[in-house]
């Protein structure tokens, strides 16, 4: 090598290309000088990487090396990059082994999505299958239904709102009153008794399930005495077994056995 130390500028930082002939103590004298004279040329407001060539050097010899060349400038190096070739094999494998981690985790998320997919599908139609057997859709109705109205529905229906006294809800399937059911409720009204009315709060003039009817006691609930409050509203469900009528409060138990 004409020059046994060789700066040379790169887009990472520099390069130093050494002599392989020198002894290392008079290559890093060398090193020195070279850095000393050429400090001038450096921009030492950034930091830079460096790299090695033409010699393969020991991490004491990069560290002796470095140490020389803050002694001798004030450039900053802050990364060393290794040119050599079992470096680069071992990065080129290393690649290798990460794109086929990556390969196979993909590979294994595509697999765990489609096995999810296929679980909800089929907890999908398992809920589709077991759905209410007497309704096959249901309809929505949001207000209050007030004294003289009327809704009827082919299907079940959900009522978000009070069912005033007067107030109607006629319904082939289920009745569900998000609300107070004070009127008059016929679920099944195609004569299906498997239908059920359901209320937040059950205080109604008559409910009908197919053909069985039920009406209410005379007496409405009353409060218990002056300035005490009225008793606190209880969701409840109404259902037929036998020829009768049953109203309950609504529980898992109570559930299981009418859906």
């Amino acid at each position: 090598m004409k020059n046994p130390v060789l700066i040379k500028g790169n887009k990472y930082g520099i390069s130093l290309a050494l002599s392989s002939d020198l002894e290392f103590s008079e290559l890093l004298s060398l090193i020195g000088q070279k850095f000393q004279e050429s400090a001038r040329f450096f921009d030492t407001k950034q930091q830079v990487a460096i790299s090695f060539e033409g010699r393969i050097l020991s991490n004491e010899e990069i560290q002796a090396i470095l140490q020389v060349i803050k002694e001798s400038c004030d450039l900053d190096i802050a990364y060393i990059i290794d040119n050599s070739e079992e470096t680069m094999q071992q990065f080129q494998t290393a690649i290798a082994i990460c794109v086929q981690e990556q390969q196979k985790w993909q590979e294994e998320a595509e697999k765990n999505n489609r096995e999810q997919e296929i679980e909800h599908t089929e907890q999908v139609q398992e809920i589709t299958n077991s759905f209410m057997q007497n309704c096959d859709d249901g309809r929505f109705y949001k207000g209050t239904l007030r004294s003289g109205q009327a809704i009827h529905s082919d299907t079940s229906i959900i009522v978000i709102g009070d069912v005033n006294p007067g107030a109607s809800v006629i319904a082939k399937g289920n009745i569900i009153v998000l609300g107070c059911l004070k009127g008059t409720a016929h679920a099944g009204c195609d004569g299906n008794t498997k239908s059920f009315v359901a209320a937040l709060d059950m205080i109604p003039m008559q409910i009908r399930i197919g053909n069985v009817i039920a009406r209410s006691p005379d007496s409405s609930r009353t409060k218990k005495g002056l300035f005490r409050r009225e008793p606190e509203a209880e969701a409840k469900i109404a259902y037929v077994e036998g020829e009768n009528i049953y109203i309950e409060p609504i529980s898992r138990t109570v559930l299981s056995e009418v859906i």
